[in-house]
């Protein structure tokens, strides 16, 4: 079924994943109607998505019919072959798989980052706590923002477990988060986006989970503000790229993908792909925890079935690529522990 616009999605500003919805959209030039709290979705009558995750898009189906839509990755993909113009995904397979392997890092990994600092540090809770319900909600008298904002936080806090945020992982969720915005900092000095000089579907990734952990939240805002201004100022760039010339030559060639790419991917390889692997192997055996070791430190987290798929749609991605593109992807991620995500057929 063909897509009409503006597209219709529910959405807040303290969801990642809306950011980077928007931020792609408005990239694309593709407009957009963006509602914000439950009261316009119940009065429209629309559609409750399987999972309520935000956001939330209501598109025809192959039917006719108007249903609710989430996840933001195949949303991009399904988008991409909609509208034409201005695409996100770059058009050589090799890149294209590079940057789906980053957009899940970013949608997957990163995101564990956002969460423990926003729940886990006094002065984030308090104001997450204070500011996540007036986003869907500015009418709500005292009385009422009070106990919504206690609400919230002990909600979140409660979940945190569910990302992996504990006092075990924390360290090594910290450190990730600092050697990732070094990373962040050395490309952007080098180069306007990941691959090159248009924005592909990572950058917007990356860009969401920055909004919040950049731009929104005290501690992890405070470190990336003393170590990496640059991805700070980054971050405020990619939010609005509508009035931005598309470089129709602007991607980066095949063969300088690691010299640029190769400390990211190293990255990726060293904290995300054990993550997967040991949850695959939790989820096959069927252990409640998974339990890792990710840069000399003890990992331990519920198993996730959703990261259960998010290895296997790589692996997915990668099978598409004819036998010369599998092995020039091979050679790039030879030696940076991203290698290990591709399982044998």
């Amino acid at each position: 079924m063909s897509l009409t616009q503006p597209l219709r999605l529910k959405g807040a500003p303290g969801s990642p994943y809306t950011r980077k919805m928007l931020a792609y959209m408005r990239y694309r030039h593709i407009s957009y109607e963006l509602l914000i709290g439950d009261h316009s979705i119940q009065k429209m009558g629309l559609p409750t998505p399987k999972v309520d995750l935000l956001p939330t898009f209501y598109l025809p189906n192959d039917q006719g019919e108007v249903e609710a839509v989430v996840d933001s990755t195949p949303l991009i993909r399904r988008f991409e072959q909609a509208f034409t113009g201005r695409q996100a995904l770059p058009t050589d397979p090799v890149l294209g798989f590079i940057n789906y392997l980053i957009e899940d890092y970013a949608d997957e990994w990163l995101t564990k980052s956002m969460f423990h600092y926003r729940w886990y540090y006094d002065a984030d809770i308090k104001k997450a706590g204070d500011i996540l319900p007036l986003w869907r909600g500015l009418q709500m008298d005292d009385d009422q923002h009070s106990k919504a904002a206690e609400f919230v936080a002990a909600r979140q806090i409660s979940r945190l477990y569910v990302v992996g945020s504990n006092d075990l992982t924390a360290p090594v969720i910290e450190a990730s988060y600092v050697r990732f915005l070094d990373i962040m900092n050395r490309l952007v000095m080098r180069q306007p986006y990941l691959f090159g000089d248009r924005p592909a579907s990572a950058d917007f990734g990356i860009y969401a989970q920055l909004t919040q952990l950049a731009k929104f939240d005290p501690t992890p805002m405070s470190i990336c503000l003393k170590q990496a201004p640059r991805v700070f100022a980054w971050t405020d760039v990619v939010d609005d790229l509508s009035g931005q010339v598309c470089e129709e030559d602007g991607w980066i060639a095949r063969d300088i993908i690691k010299e640029v790419l190769g400390d990211l991917l190293t990255e990726i390889g060293k904290v995300y792909a054990p993550a997967l692997l040991a949850n695959a192997r939790a989820l096959q055996s069927g252990e409640k925890q998974m339990k890792t070791t990710i840069g000399d430190r003890p990992w331990q987290q519920p198993a996730f079935p959703y990261q259960g798929r998010c290895l296997q749609w790589i692996n997915e991605e990668y099978q598409k690529l004819n036998d010369d593109e599998q092995r020039q992807v091979d050679d790039i991620l030879a030696g940076t522990g991203c290698e290990m995500l591709l399982l044998p057929s």
